[in-house]
């Protein structure tokens, strides 16, 4: 992964992690990071700013793979917009009034319903790694953004025994390809949501990417 895709604003996602690794899975984890936190809540202007001034110089784009093209597409809905604005589309389409109209968990996609199997499933895995949830964590273990900082950690974390590609291949087989497809789309036709598409598309295309990397292993 290109080093102009990695602003690395994780400051806003809970998850410490180490700094163990090639410099493309720490750009990989860094990703996660990245969208854990635009997941978890809306962005603060500065986690905005980093976005912006990680934009390329155009003269060093000899080729824009799809990857990179939508991260360039997400620079330029950052460029043009601000926290507010972001803050708006959150509340409206993710947490609103009863219903939402968007779901940022698993369960819902792969039951119809929240805390359902899938989210007795994912607890079961971070069991089998030593993980649980902060006191201070509102969301359930199966929201995106929970999902995302333990992909992180499987990535970057400093226990190899732990932290490490046969895991996460396996949790990310398990926990997220079976999903995040159906809510990319879910994002995307939602007519309300303007902001948030460029983030569903880079969440598409990357884990596209990883799946296809898995695959191969």
């Amino acid at each position: 992964m290109s080093d102009s895709m990695n602003p690395s604003p994780t400051e806003q996602a809970p998850t410490e992690v180490g700094n163990i690794g090639t410099a493309e899975d720490l750009a990989r984890a860094d990703l996660y990071g990245l969208l854990a936190a635009f997941y978890l809540k809306a962005p603060a202007q500065e986690f905005l700013d980093l976005i912006t001034a990680s934009a390329p110089q155009e003269q060093s784009l000899n080729e824009v793979s799809p990857l990179l093209g939508v991260w360039l597409n997400l620079i330029s809905a950052v460029r043009d917009s601000t926290a507010s604005d972001w803050n708006a589309e959150y509340a409206s389409e993710f947490m609103g009034v009863g219903r939402p109209n968007l779901f940022l968990n698993s369960s819902f996609y792969l039951a119809g319903h929240l805390n359902e199997k899938p989210l007795v499933e994912v607890r079961r895995a971070l069991a089998e790694f030593g993980l649980e949830s902060s006191e201070d964590v509102t969301e359930t273990e199966d929201h995106v953004s929970a999902l995302f900082e333990v992909m992180r950690y499987l990535i970057a974390g400093d226990d190899v025994e732990i932290s490490n590609l046969t895991n996460q291949r396996v949790f990310f087989n398990d926990h997220i390809r079976p999903w995040y497809d159906d809510f990319c789309d879910a994002i995307e036709a939602n007519p309300e949501t303007h902001l948030y598409r460029p983030v569903a598309a880079l969440t598409r295309e990357f884990l596209a990417v990883e799946g296809q990397a898995f695959d191969m292993m």
